[in-house]
């Protein structure tokens, strides 16, 4: 298959490395000393053991450059969604399917629920409605990541845990594309899963994000610091707590106990969320679409959520303050 990556980041960059070695046409859309780096010594993937392996793919900052595709996986975050919605044209053939992997609220993710009648939009999330012009839900398949992985220095990804990966198209109605995407990314390693709920997963995966990364980011602290301080912990809960109100109210029931998600994160140690990454990098912040979609479906839904709000508005602020978020 002819598969382009649209941000080749850690976690893109390693679907792409993945997906090149099993033999597909695979191209990937970087920028910076990423791209520079790409072209002069290729792609490379150090996996959990220390292994590098080194693959040779396509790169472009200019999506023209790649002609159209049979996958685009869109692998940035929210706040560079309108770039990609202005220059993913050229990658979109009549059958290219779209695979938005990424946190948080997707901006489709009212286009097939039951809870609206498919009237309702995340404005916050896509102004005008410009990323549903440009990559319109009959096109998408959702993909949730459950892998960690980091970009060291430019051209190097360092996968460090995980191989889970869930697709699904919006209302559960799968498709030969996702079957067909899912088994490549089995073939390519992954433990690629499909589900009729990806709305359900994406929402599951959006309570532990919406509570860790933005209270990591503030205090600078890594997970488990923040299980082991009681006050911290019980307000991440709270905010767990009011996720799973606003999701059943919508209809997705991500059907997990706080303290149950408390122990997963448990389980992995020492590890630094992807926002406090962002935060001691210097890198703009994930907060739209992680709190504010998340705080528009709460309003849509009629669910109060005191605790959400109030985090949105201080990872809000120590973003600005620090040049983080516009």
């Amino acid at each position: 298959m002819k598969i382009c990556i649209y941000g080749a980041g850690a976690v893109g960059g390693l679907v792409a490395g993945r997906l090149a070695q099993a033999g597909h046409d695979v191209s990937v859309v970087a920028r910076g000393a990423h791209l520079t780096a790409i072209r002069a010594r290729g792609l490379r993937i150090r996996t959990p053991d220390g292994k590098v392996v080194t693959v040779k793919l396509k790169a472009s900052d200019k999506p023209s450059e790649l002609g159209p595709q049979d996958y685009v996986f869109v692998a940035v975050k929210g706040q560079n969604l309108p770039e990609v919605a202005a220059a993913i044209g050229p990658l979109c053939g009549p059958n290219t399917t779209v695979v938005t992997a990424m946190n948080g609220v997707p901006w489709w993710f009212f286009d097939r629920l039951a809870f609206g009648g498919g009237k309702l939009r995340l404005e916050s999330l896509d102004p005008g409605g410009v990323l549903s012009k440009a990559m319109p839900t009959d096109r998408i398949v959702g993909c949730v990541i459950h892998l960690a992985a980091s970009t060291p220095e430019p051209g190097l990804i360092s996968h460090n845990m995980g191989q889970r990966l869930i697709l699904g198209e919006p209302g559960g109605r799968n498709t030969v594309r996702t079957l067909n995407i899912a088994a490549a990314l089995k073939e390519a390693g992954f433990e690629s899963v499909v589900t009729p709920a990806i709305e359900q997963e994406f929402w599951l995966k959006l309570i532990g994000n919406v509570s860790f990364n933005p209270v990591a980011a503030l205090t600078l602290a890594t997970a488990n610091r923040l299980i082991a301080d009681e006050y911290v912990k019980a307000y991440m809960v709270s905010i767990m707590k009011e996720c799973l109100a606003i999701g059943r109210a919508v209809g997705v029931d991500a059907d997990i106990d706080p303290e149950a998600r408390i122990d997963m994160a448990r389980k992995l140690g020492k590890f630094k969320t992807s926002m406090l990454q962002d935060m001691e990098a210097g890198k703009s912040l994930e907060i739209d679409g992680l709190l504010t979609g998340t705080l528009e479906v709460a309003r849509k839904a009629g669910v109060p959520a005191p605790f959400t709000r109030s985090l949105s508005g201080l990872a809000r602020l120590r973003a600005q303050s620090s040049g983080q978020y516009a």
